[in-house]
């Protein structure tokens, strides 16, 4: 059985008279606060359309240069080891990206 999570803390803004009229349209059938706690979480929890398109990147990079290495070899990949490439690929593009991202900012000048 799980015990749902009580709600105990508070986050707040001060808003117009027009703004609480927009969030109550948007809210539709909801409350305010809990369409404004769903905005906010789906806020923090999506990735950036910079991220996701960087983490593409580095999966397209990934493969291609493991099929790079292995033609350069002369041992072309099967499709089954392309299939593995593009799993890896996949599992490790947002935690790569991460990673590249910090460390661009670590040798940033400024």
């Amino acid at each position: 059985m799980r015990v749902k999570s009580l709600r105990r803390k508070c986050v707040s803004a001060k808003v117009t008279e027009s703004e609480y009229e927009t969030f109550q349209r948007l809210a539709d059938s909801r409350s305010v606060s809990e369409w404004i706690r769903s905005v906010l979480l789906d806020h923090v929890t999506q990735r950036s359309i910079e991220e996701v398109v960087l983490a593409e990147f580095v999966a397209l990079r990934t493969i291609l240069l493991n099929l790079q290495f292995a033609v350069a070899a002369g041992t072309p990949p099967t499709a089954d080891e392309m299939r593995q490439w593009i799993e890896h690929a996949d599992e490790d593009r947002f935690r790569k990206a991460q990673e590249r991202r910090a460390a661009a900012a670590l040798r940033r000048p400024w």
